[in-house]
């Protein structure tokens, strides 16, 4: 998207976004999100309905966002990472009557407005969104199947933000970096969080270490979020020293949990702390650590707004005003709670200092970066293979990404590990694809059919 007329900027008005070389105040995004808007509500945009958006990480994502909320309609934030397969059932699911975006993929499957077209900046009025009406979209895998879509409201996600700013501790003066995908829940929340609490951010299109060093040390960033990989890339890097960090008040280890090596590497080698929190993209922000003496060992104490229960199964129970509305399909939302509580999946336990624990999962879905993926979506996948009769698919940590895939395979036929893994990378996300495929002579499961993912992964945990 490019900005027709750009005139001056006005130069007491402070910076609130940087990209490469582009900056831009509060004021010009508000500008090109009301001409953004003219533009969607010519193509027929109408408050109410579903706008699917498709972006990689940049200004324009921030600017299609705010104009799709000032028309009254919601986001269906679709992952660039994804392939057609998994880009159809989201459209399918949510039904957006449009689509603005960059990706050829969602280009190709509906009529959509490019985010390089060029825009007018406007001065329009629009009304505020109320706090019941849907805001966003976003994508959690269940252990069934495709993705379910979490639909969250303005008043929902408003709530989120604020639990976010207050554990984090951020103020305008603070100064921030994102590197995450916009379409995932921490990606938005940073984001949005941002912006409103007048925090300096920098966007950047994609992940690099030395970027992000550079970047530390050149604007003076003062909070970090990481997630496993970059971590791990921080605590690998052979010249971390030679890098000014010491603007940063903290790094923030987000969406996977946290390997205490690798984060006492960077403090050693540094001197920065961490600070750990725990969220789902049903309920962004569930609980942080003390921003002064964090305990790398749990995820915190819940957040003031947020109430944590752990049921009969240990299982972690939550209620607050930032969760989700429900999902899509409907028929999903009901086995999501049990008496008003949101049942995150994960078990653990709180200790006498109201410090949560989490120690396993209920659910078999695999986190992979703070991306969940269910088994079953892969192992659709491998069905389709003539060679393969049966297969399962089972998580295993990893240290650079939380957990690793590994895929179980009866052969009926000649087939080989690549092959297969080449098979899902065609079909799905790079993020889904296997990292191990082990053949076996049968996969164990109930007399209902249902896999014993966890008798599996015991058999074969030595080998992987």
């Amino acid at each position: 998207m490019r900005e027709a007329g750009r005139g001056k900027r006005d130069v007491t008005e402070s910076i609130a976004l940087a990209y490469e070389e582009r900056e831009y105040t509060l004021g010009r995004l508000d500008a090109l999100a009301a001409g953004m808007a003219t533009m969607l509500e010519h193509r027929g945009v109408r408050a109410g309905e579903r706008v699917a958006l498709m972006s990689s990480n940049r200004p324009e994502f921030v600017i299609a966002l705010r104009a799709i909320w000032r028309l009254g309609a919601s986001a269906v934030l679709l992952s660039p990472a994804w392939k057609r397969t998994e880009v159809e059932h989201a459209l399918a699911l949510t039904e957006p009557a449009h689509a603005v975006g960059d990706h050829p993929v969602l280009a190709e499957v509906m009529p959509m407005l490019h985010l390089d077209e060029p825009v007018t900046p406007g001065r329009r009025a629009f009304d505020a969104p109320r706090p019941d009406p849907d805001a966003l979209f976003v994508f959690s895998s269940g252990t069934t199947g495709m993705p379910k879509a979490v639909r969250h409201t303005h008043g929902s996600f408003a709530v989120a933000v604020q639990h976010w700013r207050d554990a984090l501790g951020l103020t305008s003066a603070d100064r921030m970096q994102i590197m995450t995908p916009p379409s995932h829940i921490l990606g938005l929340l940073n984001i949005v969080m941002a912006l409103e609490t007048g925090t300096w951010i920098r966007l950047h299109r994609r992940f690099d270490i030395d970027s992000m060093l550079r970047h530390i040390e050149s604007d003076r960033i003062t909070i970090e979020m990481a997630v496993a990989p970059i971590a791990l890339a921080l605590a690998a890097h052979p010249e971390l020293e030679r890098y000014d960090l010491s603007s940063l008040r903290y790094i923030m280890w987000c969406a996977t949990p946290v390997t205490q090596s690798v984060a006492e590497t960077v403090t050693r080698r540094t001197g920065v702390n961490w600070v750990t929190a725990y969220g789902a993209s049903e309920l962004p922000v569930i609980s942080c650590n003390p921003l002064d003496g964090a305990r790398l060992d749990t995820v915190g104490r819940p957040v003031p707004g947020v109430a944590v229960r752990i049921g009969d199964n240990g299982e972690i129970q939550v209620r607050s005003d930032s969760v989700m509305a429900g999902y899509l399909p409907d028929s999903a939302t009901a086995e999501a709670f049990s008496d008003g509580w949101y049942r995150t999946g994960d078990v653990g336990h709180q200790d006498g200092d109201g410090f949560l624990h989490i120690t396993d999962r209920s659910k078999e879905m695999i986190k992979i970066r703070g991306f969940q993926v269910a088994p079953a979506e892969i192992e659709a996948v491998l069905h389709g293979h003539s060679a393969v009769e049966d297969c399962a698919v089972f998580g295993v940590p990893d240290t650079a990404n939380g957990e690793a895939i590994v895929a179980a395979v009866k052969a009926d036929g000649v087939v080989d590990a690549e092959e297969l893994v080449a098979l899902v990378g065609d079909r799905l996300a790079s993020y889904k694809r296997p990292s191990r495929v082990v053949f076996v002579d049968e996969v164990p499961r109930l007399p209902s059919g249902k896999v014993l993912r966890r008798v599996l992964k015991e058999r074969l945990w030595t080998s992987v």
